[in-house]
């Protein structure tokens, strides 16, 4: 389904209009935004920016009321829903502020649930959930139910999830929103190291400064339009 293009994800002309009338609000004016394979991008804003509107576009939750989004060079915004989901599971891996694991549920039975959608055997998803949690650094932790786990743990096991099927990117929003310093610290080198060592491109939503000081490129959305974009010659992962 997918082709070859200069950029992994480009917008064109982007806008996003919620309702109609005199109460159509215009979320997004025109979006142009290029990322390309292997970038890590920091996308900030105040609230209402529309920072929230582009990422569901690009994670193919929500679709641009006119505009091009091109995907590796196929056009989203001409895809069916199903085409759409089918996208969305198998180039797409996704981390929320809110961790949304299944309470009742094991670390690794959480992590399985994507591969479970995706109709794979028993055992391919037990080895991929157990190498998944390896990765975030949760080994021995698989039988675990989310109450048993602290909150830094509960994103690990998340993003253990958005990764077990090996997405091209992963858009985090704001991941680091329900946890403390030192745990918010602990996820955003884990984001570092997926992106730098496994070339996982991630686009991130944030309103923290330091979170986005790991970006090596920072976005800013202002009044539904990209306000400045500029690379980040020193970020803090790489120290």
């Amino acid at each position: 389904m997918l082709a070859t293009g200069s950029s992994l994800i480009r917008l064109r002309g982007v806008t996003k209009v919620y309702g109609q009338g005199q109460a159509a609000l215009m979320a997004l004016k025109g979006v142009n935004l290029d990322v390309a394979a292997g970038e890590f991008v920091a996308v900030m804003g105040p609230s209402g920016s529309g920072k929230s509107t582009v990422m569901n576009i690009i994670g193919c939750l929500d679709t641009p009321t006119a505009g091009e989004y091109l995907f590796r060079g196929v056009h989203v915004e001409t895809l069916s829903r199903d085409q759409r989901a089918r996208l969305r599971r198998r180039y797409l891996g996704f981390v929320f502020q809110g961790f949304n694991l299944l309470a009742r549920t094991s670390a690794q039975e959480n992590v399985e649930l994507p591969l479970l959608y995706r109709g794979e055997s028993a055992a391919a998803r037990h080895a991929a959930a157990r190498d998944a949690l390896v990765s975030v650094g949760l080994g021995g932790w698989e039988h675990h139910t989310p109450a048993e786990l602290s909150g830094g743990q509960q994103q690990r096991v998340a993003i253990a999830r958005a990764m077990v099927t090996r997405p091209a990117v992963l858009l985090a929003d704001e991941p680091t929103g329900n946890l403390d310093t030192q745990r918010s610290r602990e996820i955003m080198d884990l984001l570092w190291q997926l992106n730098v060592e496994h070339g996982i491109t991630v686009l991130m939503v944030t309103h923290e400064t330091e979170m986005a000081a790991y970006a090596k490129r920072v976005v800013r959305f202002l009044d539904g339009a990209v306000e400045s974009d500029a690379p980040n010659p020193h970020p803090a992962g790489a120290a």
